[in-house]
């Protein structure tokens, strides 16, 4: 098949999937439904919190922190939804990514007071991120599951989960860390 007609062929399915989409939105996860209203708190509540909370001294760099976590979940997420290993039956708006509440609110938000709490607190942050993974991995998303807002298949699990959060933690630590250690050194130049 030509590029040209396979490009016409995926926008044609593009338009049908996002027409389904809105049809199912509004169906079924719209501001009439519960899951609207659990998914807006989500989505709310942690940012809220951060804006108490947050170390005003060092913004930019537990921003930078929660951005890149927030960046790369999301990222993560779509991916496994593209290729069938998540579903999330439930979404504030159609045309953002679909756990959108998760990935840029709780998941950042909650692994940014994590950062703050251990480097303010000189505490070990692969021990105490471990724990925070093992939180979300082995209860958060159980609890999502078992009130269906999320379905994980293909062999998908939540230990997987756990590793993912894990390992997106770390990698966004050691982006972080780099940054803030490249900006000391260029201000003691």
């Amino acid at each position: 098949m030509p590029v040209k007609q396979y490009w016409k062929e995926i926008n044609e399915s593009s338009k049908r999937v996002t027409s389904l989409m809105h049809s199912y939105w509004h169906e079924h996860s719209d501001w009439g439904n519960w899951q609207f209203w659990f998914l807006l708190l989500c989505l709310l509540v942690p940012l809220v919190v951060l804006l108490i909370k947050l170390d005003r001294n060092r913004t930019f760099e537990i921003l930078f922190f929660g951005y890149t976590v927030h960046i790369l979940w999301t990222y993560t997420d779509l991916a496994l939804i593209r290729q069938g290993y998540i579903d999330h039956y439930y979404f504030l708006m159609p045309f953002l990514p679909q756990a959108f509440g998760t990935t840029a609110s709780i998941l950042p938000v909650s692994f940014m007071l994590l950062y703050q709490y251990c480097t303010n607190q000189e505490k070990p942050f692969i021990l105490w991120t471990t724990g925070l993974s093992a939180l979300f991995a082995f209860v958060f998303a159980p609890i999502e599951i078992l009130v269906s807002l999320v379905s994980i298949t293909k062999g998908l699990t939540i230990v997987h989960l756990f590793f993912l959060d894990f390992t997106i933690s770390m990698v966004a630590y050691g982006m972080t860390q780099y940054i803030v250690n490249h900006y000391k050194k260029r201000q003691s130049v």
